[in-house]
């Protein structure tokens, strides 16, 4: 699962970074929208068979919350492109990315797998 998870972040990294710098609309961007979705969802969703690094309830910790957070602005920010409120997409998506980036930027941390893996 641990496979799963990093390879659909950095999936999901890489994409959210391609569609932060190119044009917005048309088919390129849904498409590489869905694809960007489909890899943060399976990276929020692999999370909650990872034991967290600081256990709050059971196994899940924290970062368990961050990925709560992150599949609400998914589905958010597809209900409120389909609805064409575009700030509001947008404003979702960011989230959704930002939340990524301070995930992974924990996984940095000293004694986290990633971080053993790196240094």
């Amino acid at each position: 699962m641990i496979t799963l998870h990093w390879l659909s972040a950095l999936v999901a990294l890489l994409l959210g970074a391609v569609q932060l710098a190119a044009p917005k609309g048309g088919g390129r961007h849904r498409g590489l929208g869905w694809a960007w979705i489909l890899a943060m969802a399976a990276t929020a969703l692999s999370s909650f068979w990872i034991h967290s690094f600081l256990p709050l309830v059971g196994s899940f910790g924290p970062i368990h919350l961050l990925s709560v957070w992150v599949l609400f602005c998914l589905v958010m920010a597809v209900v409120a492109a389909r609805h064409r409120r575009i700030r509001s997409h947008r404003r979702f998506t960011v989230g959704a990315y930002l939340g990524l980036v301070g995930a992974g930027l924990g996984a940095l941390a000293p004694g986290r797998l990633i971080s053993g893996w790196l240094f």
